[in-house]
């Protein structure tokens, strides 16, 4: 198969689609792999470490796209990539198509094969391509929370650990999954005062014995989530429902009881955000306030820290490339169900079904597109 690594185009994202080990290991196992010029720049690998893993460099974007069977990034295409994609292309990549009806339009409109890395399962049932980007948002969670929680940067001038004689910050976490807990992680070590909110009791119950005594866990309702954030100097919205829109727990009219100067670090913002007031920021322009309480919503976390998350999302997603590029699309969905779970555009009919909830379209099961396909060839 040939596969095309573009290099990102969404503000300030540096990461890349694969090491070049990736490349290596696609290309001795007999396939093509063409990468455009500098797409490695921002993560630290050169044009040159790329080629000697055997990749042939191309100078545009447009080269890359155009010969790209399989086309393997980090972020969903944006508008200038809408034209380069086509019709039976495989398109392996972060897609978050929930809150986004254009490019669900446009990969149903050109007929791409959209394989989305959030929505892939593995037997346990977990998310392993999602799991190291969200492992990275949580812990930088903490980090930019910290830093925005500085009275220079637009915060309450509060150290998140305190100092002896001096109480800590409080931190709240909405949500217990990969993201809240590595959040907890980094505020529990920096000596904050962390609360966890969950809908998940037995998740709680885990919670509570990975931290012992050094976190405070709440059942999730509107009644605890307000009490918690009233009092609140940073709050981490790390809600996941995987493929959907991310619900809105905290309502505008909660936040008029939040602290002003208060950070709020929405992770869940790639699916819409789980805070009414959450709209997507860049890192270029990271921060605007509601009610007083400064929101940070950058949709590519990550992006930040590239080479950590080039490494990372590499070591995931690898097994899958291979897999797709040895044995074809067809073959290597029919043969592992959670790399079908991936797949949320196909034919021009939308695959996903709680991307086709969250936007009204019309769903169709893959398997009823797969069947149907196998009775008109045979």
């Amino acid at each position: 198969m040939l596969v095309g690594l573009p290099k990102e185009i969404k503000d300030n994202e540096y990461r890349v689609g694969m090491t070049p080990a990736g490349v290596r290991a696609l290309v001795d196992a007999g396939h093509k792999v063409v990468v455009e010029r500098k797409a490695g720049e921002g993560s630290g690998f050169e044009d040159a470490l790329y080629e000697r893993a055997g990749a042939t460099m191309l100078e545009t974007a447009d080269e890359v796209w155009a010969q790209g069977e399989m086309i393997v990034k980090v972020k969903e295409p944006v508008a200038p990539e809408y034209p380069r994609m086509r019709e039976g292309q495989l398109l392996f990549t972060y897609l978050h198509l929930a809150p986004d009806l254009e490019l669900t339009k446009q990969l149903l409109e050109r007929k791409v094969t959209g394989v989305a890395y959030e929505t892939i399962t593995d037997r346990k049932g977990t998310l392993p391509l999602l799991t190291p980007m969200s492992e990275v948002a949580g812990r930088m969670a903490i980090q930019v929370g910290a830093q925005y929680l500085e009275k220079m940067s637009g915060g309450r001038g509060v150290l998140l650990g305190g100092v002896p004689g001096v109480p800590a910050a409080k931190v709240v976490i909405i949500g217990g999954g990969v993201v809240g807990t590595n959040s907890a992680k980094m505020a529990v070590g920096l000596g904050a005062h962390v609360t966890i909110i969950d809908n998940n009791l037995d998740r709680l119950r885990e919670l509570d014995d990975i931290f012992l005594s050094r976190i405070t866990t709440l059942a999730s309702s509107a009644y605890a989530i307000q009490g918690a954030i009233a009092e609140a100097d940073l709050i981490v919205g790390a809600v996941l429902v995987p493929g959907a829109a991310a619900p809105q727990l905290i309502t505008r009219e909660m936040l008029k009881k939040v602290p002003n100067g208060a950070v709020i670090v929405d992770v869940a913002v790639d699916q819409g955000g789980c805070i009414e007031t959450t709209h997507p920021t860049t890192h270029s322009n990271p921060t605007y306030y509601v009610e007083g309480v400064l929101h940070y919503c950058v949709a590519n976390m990550p992006g930040a820290v590239p080479r950590t998350s080039t490494f990372a999302l590499t070591n995931a997603t690898l097994p899958y490339t291979l897999k797709l590029a040895n044995k074809g699309f067809l073959a290597a969905v029919e043969s592992d169900p959670g790399l079908k779970a991936g797949v949320n555009t196909y034919a021009g009919k939308l695959t996903y079904e709680a991307v086709a909830q969250a936007q009204g379209l019309e769903y169709t099961a893959l398997d009823e597109i797969l069947s149907a396909k196998t009775t008109a060839q045979g």
